[in-house]
């Protein structure tokens, strides 16, 4: 990857860049010469432990506490990007939101719930993107991946709330894909079940260990994702392969949008339904 005017680094920014699929994406980044802001809600530790891996990898890299929540602190990512390398050329939104709940029971989310999630994956993300579009469209070949997920394409996932949030997330990249071209380009990826803390800080050992072993049975591939694969990805569509797409919506899911594999178990036994990403 190189930046628009061919001799500075690009720069990226990564939210969520703390956990594990915005550190992998980070560290995927730096490894392609990419320098790094990764933002972060109150995972200091971790985030130096990606910075410096990064580092390490010979490009600048830097973390900054931010609340996508809040428009303020989006503006100021932006900031920090810009004080420190004078230009964005890309945006990775990862951070998310979710709260887990069957989807069969709908006591278990009120209004409250569906705005919380949709404020951090939806209006959050687009906070991120109005905050950072002027330094990418003077840049002029800027590319934002949006991370979606399984659950916005079949209805899965964690909670009803999540997979409507996703859905609207994809709605969205298609939205600011016409209008931010051609300067800047917006593609969703789509991930399905990846075995990160996203699930394991969530469920207890044994009904993660269930659900991981499900995912795969049901995967037409027999597998699940790992945050490096989806990094892989992500580097794809931010760089030269992706140059002719725009309002895409990329899935990395190991065959499960094609329906369960024939024979495997499709239900989910734990405590929790079988979420997506």
């Amino acid at each position: 990857m190189r930046s628009a005017d061919g001799d500075a680094r690009p720069v990226a920014i990564v939210t969520g860049g703390a956990g594990g699929l915005g550190s992998a994406i980070g560290m995927r980044l730096a490894a392609a010469g990419v320098n790094v802001l990764l933002t972060h809600r109150a995972r200091r530790s971790d985030a130096e432990r990606v910075v410096n891996a990064c580092i390490a990898k010979g490009v600048d890299a830097v973390h900054t506490e931010v609340d996508i929540d809040s428009d303020a602190d989006c503006r100021g990512a932006a900031a920090v990007g810009l004080d420190r390398w004078g230009a964005i050329d890309f945006l990775v939104n990862c951070a998310g939101r979710t709260k887990m709940v069957p989807h069969a029971d709908l006591g278990g989310l009120d209004a409250a719930d569906f705005e919380a999630i949709f404020r951090t994956n939806v209006v959050g993300a687009f906070q991120m993107i109005r905050a950072c579009e002027p330094a990418m469209r003077r840049r002029g070949d800027a590319a934002i991946v949006n991370i979606s997920s399984l659950a916005a394409l079949d209805g899965s996932g964690s909670s009803v709330a999540y997979a409507a949030s996703k859905a609207a997330l994809n709605s969205l990249t298609r939205s600011l894909a016409r209008a931010l071209a051609p300067q800047i380009r917006v593609n969703s990826l789509c991930p399905g079940f990846m075995a990160t803390p996203w699930f394991s800080d969530r469920m207890d050992a044994a009904a993660f260990d269930e659900l991981e072993r499900s995912q795969a049975a049901r995967a037409p591939l027999e597998r699940t994702g790992s945050p490096a694969e989806i990094a892989e990805a992500v580097a794809f569509l931010l760089g030269s392969g992706g140059r002719n797409m725009t309002g895409t919506l990329l899935l990395s899911d190991a065959g499960l949008h094609l329906g369960a594999k024939e024979g495997a178990r499709t239900t989910f036994t734990g405590s929790r339904p079988p979420p997506s990403s």
